[in-house]
Parts: C-alpha cells; sequence; structure tokens
C-alpha cells in the first residue's frame, strides 16, 4: 500500500488553506508532521493566502459616522510556513518550524463605533523547535514529541475617537513570549496508519510595549496585555485501500482565557479595551485522500469551527471544504498546491455592557490560496 503514504504529502498543507480563518485568532500551524517524513534533511516551505469577505448589516448603537452599514471590514491576509527537519539517527529527528501562528486585520471606510477605528492588526509569528524520539512498538513506531517556541506579537491601531474631537489616537506595540508543546505519536508506516496527540502552552503578552499617538502629542509610551490561549490537537489517519487515504482531526483551544487587549498611554491619561469573553474554540476535519499515479496525488476535506463569540464580537461559526493536489518533479521535489472556500456564519453584538452593541454582520465567504514546496535527501 505505498501509494497511501504519498496521499500524505499535500494534506498538511491544505488543511492549513481550510483552517486558516478558523475561529477566533487562529491562522497557521507549526508543521511538525515533518518529522515523520523520511529522509535525512528535508525542507519544505509554502504561503497560503486568504481573502474574506464580511459586511455589517446594522452599526453599533453608539456609531457616530454614517456608511457602516453595507461595507466590508476583513483585510485580506498571507500566513507563511516553512520547516527544517533533521535525522540525527533511527530514534532521533529534529525541525525548526516558522509561521503565523495567529493574526487579525480589519478596516473600515468609517470610523467603527465608539472608540472610532479606522483600522486595527496583529500578528503573532512563532518561531519554534521540536524534537521526536521513536521507538518500536509492535508493527509500528511510537513516538514522544517535545519542544519549545517565541511568539513575536506585532499591533497597529489607527483610530480618530470621537472624545478626542476627531484627532488621531494611533498605537503601535511589540512583544515576545514563550511557550512549549509535547505530544505522542504512533504509526505504520506500510499502511499510511498515524495517530497523534499535540499539545500547546498558552502565552501571556504582559510586556507588550511601543508608542502612541494621542490628539497632537506623538511617541508618548504605549502599553498593554493579553493572553493567547492553549491548545490540544489530535489528529489520525489510515490506509483504506491501495492508493487511498483518510484522515480526521478535532483541535481544542482555551479561548475563554481571551477576555480582552487592554492598551494604556498614561502620560496621556488614555486607557482602551478590546471586548472578547471568548468561549473555547473546537475545530473538526475530516478527508480523503487518493493517489492517481506515481506523480500525482490529491486530497479534499471538509471541516466546521465553532464560532467563540459569546454577544461582545462578532465571530460565528465557519464550515470549510477544501481540496488539492501534489506532483513529484524531476530533480526529487514535491510541488504542493490547494484551495478553500469557508463560508462566514452571520453574527450581533448583543451583550448589555458590550463597546458595540447592536453591531452585526451578515454571513459571508472567505477563499483561501496555498503552494509550498518539499524536498529531502
Amino acid at each position: 500500500m505505498r501509494l497511501d503514504r504519498r496521499c500524505c504529502s499535500a494534506l498538511g498543507l491544505v488543511l492549513i488553506a481550510g483552517s486558516a480563518d478558523a475561529g477566533g485568532f487562529n491562522r497557521g500551524t507549526a508543521d511538525t508532521d515533518i518529522l515523520y517524513e523520511e529522509g535525512n534533511f528535508n525542507f519544505r516551505a509554502g504561503v497560503t493566502y486568504v481573502a474574506p469577505s464580511q459586511k455589517f448589516s446594522a452599526a453599533p448603537a453608539a456609531q457616530f459616522s454614517p456608511g457602516l452599514v453595507g461595507t466590508g471590514y476583513l483585510d485580506n491576509y498571507a500566513i507563511p510556513s516553512a520547516a527544517i527537519k533533521l535525522r540525527f539517527s533511527d530514534n532521533l529527528s529534529c525541525a525548526g518550524t516558522y509561521t503565523d501562528a495567529y493574526g487579525a486585520s480589519s478596516s473600515h471606510p468609517v470610523p467603527y463605533g465608539p472608540a472610532g477605528k479606522r483600522s486595527e492588526a496583529f500578528t503573532v509569528a512563532e518561531f519554534g523547535a521540536t524534537c521526536a524520539l521513536f521507538f518500536d512498538l509492535g508493527k509500528g513506531r511510537f513516538s514522544i514529541l517535545g519542544g519549545g517556541f517565541i511568539e513575536k506579537f506585532d499591533y497597529d491601531l489607527q483610530s480618530t475617537p470621537p472624545s478626542l474631537g476627531g484627532l488621531p489616537f494611533n498605537v503601535h506595540l511589540e512583544n515576545n513570549a514563550y511557550g512549549w508543546r509535547a505530544g505522542i505519536g504512533y504509526e505504520i508506516p506500510e499502511i499510511a496508519l498515524r495517530a497523534q496527540l499535540m499539545y500547546r502552552s498558552g502565552t501571556v503578552h504582559d510586556g507588550a510595549s511601543g508608542d502612541a499617538t494621542v490628539g497632537l502629542a506623538s511617541n508618548l509610551p504605549a502599553f498593554a496585555y493579553g493572553e493567547l490561549p492553549q491548545s490540544v490537537d489530535f489528529k489520525f489517519q489510515t490506509g483504506i485501500a491501495p492508493g487511498w487515504l483518510a484522515f480526521g482531526s478535532i483541535k481544542w483551544t482555551d479561548w475563554d482565557v481571551n477576555e480582552t487587549l487592554q492598551l494604556a498611554v498614561p502620560l496621556a491619561g488614555v486607557e482602551s479595551v478590546n471586548q472578547y469573553y471568548w468561549r473555547d474554540g473546537w475545530t473538526i476535519n475530516a478527508g480523503i485522500g487518493h493517489a492517481f499515479n506515481e506523480r500525482v496525488s490529491g486530497i479534499v476535506s471538509i471541516g466546521w469551527d465553532r464560532g467563540v463569540s459569546t454577544g461582545y464580537d462578532l465571530r460565528g461559526d465557519r464550515w470549510m471544504l477544501a481540496a488539492g493536489a501534489t506532483i513529484k518533479d524531476d530533480i526529487g521535489g514535491e510541488l504542493r498546491f490547494g484551495a478553500a472556500v469557508s463560508h462566514l456564519g452571520s453574527a450581533e453584538i448583543t451583550a448589555s455592557d458590550a463597546h458595540n452593541i447592536g453591531a452585526a454582520v451578515d454571513s459571508g465567504w472567505a477563499l483561501a490560496l496555498t503552494a509550498g514546496y518539499n524536498v529531502k535527501f
């Protein structure tokens, strides 16, 4: 059943495409699957481009500028991914990984809500190192995985609050935080069976700092506090017939730790709070892969992501459909590409103490395109 294994090479990239606009602030996932790949040296890199579209159906009750209803607010974005694996022995491999683990970006043609937001964006780039120890067990191999990562947080806000008479309140912040991941796995390569359970720790960005413009004063020290969640991800795949593979995954993300993002500019006596108060997130994916011949394989998957909103923002349920293919070249590499479409559920801010109460969005769509290249020696 060797052909089953070739189905796997497009799997990770297409699941990234399908989950790239999942609930909360989730974007990319570290490519630790490279630890299971054959070869003494493996390198693969790719990028996913996401274009979401969702429009306001109602403005906040305290909206001071007309013209918000009928406009979109979600910006396009790209998710980079890269991984390098070194095989030190039959029982030890280590990998370095890079991706944007979290992010969000929005912009408005008119100031949004009582805070008068014009644009807001942040990314959390993750640089990680993970090793796997392998042990023979029965017909396959048992593995123990562990490693650490550093997150680089970048945040930008541009707004014109009515409280400042339309003058700017702009903020730029940066911070680093550290975390760890650990997991276990089992595989039987001959039938493309693999099961893996991976834990990723949460992080606290309590030292985010930078500068702000408040009215006519610029370069004022600014500070922020926020928390990002821990998560547990279970993935399973198995060959089901010569050239065919079935797979699925379930991921829990502890989004209820994300209550607020608190900004402060002490010298100006200005504070700003983003309200979230999310519930935990669940993401489920399942699909089928097939090797058409020695060079070409493809997969298709469906997924669901539970919305995390509890009435303070606009993060509703999402359904995802993704497909992708792998093409082997003549120099030993693989070109991987895929696409996904997501249906974004409608949502409304209903909490009685929400700053933007009354705001609502219609259902929308997101398109994701992804491409990457894989080489091994």
